[in-house]
């Protein structure tokens, strides 16, 4: 009975040592190549400052607009007061006609007019309904936002004015003319972006896509470098010897313990720096990162097992980034996707992970609230792990049959 549990913990403790030695081969095998450097340290170090500092306005104040005022009246006059005393639009030119402003407007000197026409005043002082048309720039979809808040809210603020006028002719007055006017209020409530900010509502799911992204192009092109470089050979011997799992395990570990101090670094102070959504618990967002991150491991050799060069590593790359940044459902809501596309997007680690992390971070959910996320994760560890296995095994032993000189070497040993 003693001899067993010697064996045991003999067995164990060069086991352990096995995968202590793969995560240093898989160090060193890093440091020794400038494009794993690029991708593993400096992708991760720049990519999350470069994106929050291109969108660090969140919105658009002061966007030139144009006037076309054909009325040249008090009222009129007094509309394009309020328009240009609106945060988010500026006068920046008066035109005599439409066709004017056109120019300026192709040139991109304004992104809107405002065209007020000729009997403006004339038919609000008959107590008839003047027209105020509105030509938005749609080029982006932040300009027609800046221009449709900025217009409406000053047309709307002059109509109210208009309305108590009007009341004040007909003998109401005070705080009755006014609830007249306005007979309810209503109170806006913001939730989760308050500054409706376009930074607070992509950079939540642009930094999750950075840490998939970095680890998947950087196992496919270790996969690839591997092929290319007769490196596989080792992997062969490790095989035929009984130790593709410790080497496995220690290339799992090495990458998982990486990209731990990668997520403290992107999710939890790359936020702070730039005042983005941090509301969440920080222990609950990295409970939540630990199966994203095995699972987005597994996946990515799961696929790596496919890549035989490092070029494409980098093609696939490409192709799915914009693919698994839409699947996610961050910018159009799940329930409107097509089937067929929610269901292709559940193969992906992203799909679950940004849905999770925006939960935790914007909206303050705890781990309990993220059950359906997490869950999948831990289920999509659960199955690529075993994919990646499998895709192994399979390559090294189609590898050393097809490779007559990997075969002679291992039947000498």
């Amino acid at each position: 009975m003693q001899k067993t549990n010697y064996n045991f913990w003999k067995s164990f403790r060069e086991s352990c040592k096995r995968v202590w030695k793969a995560m240093k081969e898989e160090l060193q095998m890093i440091l020794n190549d400038w494009g794993f450097i690029i991708v593993f340290f400096g992708a991760t170090l720049f990519y999350p400052l470069l994106y929050p500092m291109i969108y660090r306005n969140e919105t658009i104040r002061n966007m030139p607009v144009a006037i076309v005022d054909e009325s040249q009246t008090f009222l009129s006059r007094d509309l394009t007061r309020r328009i240009d005393a609106s945060p988010d639009l500026e006068v920046v030119a008066s035109f005599p006609n439409l066709e004017e402003a056109a120019k300026a407007f192709r040139r991109q000197n304004v992104h809107g007019v405002i065209y007020i026409e000729k009997d403006y005043e004339k038919k609000i002082n008959r107590n008839e309904q003047a027209f105020v048309s509105i030509y938005c720039d749609m080029s982006s979809f932040l300009y027609y936002r800046a221009m449709m808040l900025g217009a409406n809210f000053a047309i709307l603020d002059a109509g109210n004015d208009i309305k108590l006028q009007r009341l004040n002719q007909l003998g109401v007055t005070g705080k009755t003319a006014e609830i007249v006017a306005s007979p309810f209020e209503h109170e806006a409530n913001i939730l989760y972006n308050k500054p409706m900010g376009f930074a607070s509502f992509l950079l939540p799911a642009i930094l999750i896509l950075i840490i998939h992204q970095t680890l998947f192009f950087g196992l496919t092109i270790v996969n690839g470098s591997a092929c290319e470089e007769g490196r596989l050979y080792n992997d062969i011997f490790a095989h035929l010897n009984g130790l593709t799992y410790e080497k496995l395990l220690g290339k799992v570990l090495f990458y998982f313990l990486f990209y731990i101090t990668v997520v403290c670094y992107i999710l939890l102070i790359i936020p702070k720096i730039f005042n983005l959504p941090h509301i969440g618990k920080s222990i609950d967002v990295i409970l939540f990162m630990i199966p994203f991150l095995l699972a987005a491991i597994f996946f990515s050799l799961t696929i790596a097992s496919f890549i035989k060069n490092r070029e494409t590593g980098l093609v696939v790359f490409l192709f799915s980034t914009i693919v698994l940044l839409f699947l996610s459902g961050f910018s159009w809501p799940m329930s409107n996707i097509s089937r067929f596309w929610r269901t292709f997007g559940m193969l992906f680690p992203t799909t679950y992970g940004i849905q999770g992390y925006i939960k935790i971070n914007s909206m303050s959910a705890d781990l309990s609230q993220v059950k359906f996320e997490y869950i999948a994760l831990w289920i999509q560890v659960i199955v690529y792990s075993l994919t990646a296995v499998v895709f192994r095994r399979f390559n090294y032993e189609r590898y050393a049959k097809t490779n007559k000189s990997a075969s002679n070497v291992i039947v000498e040993m």
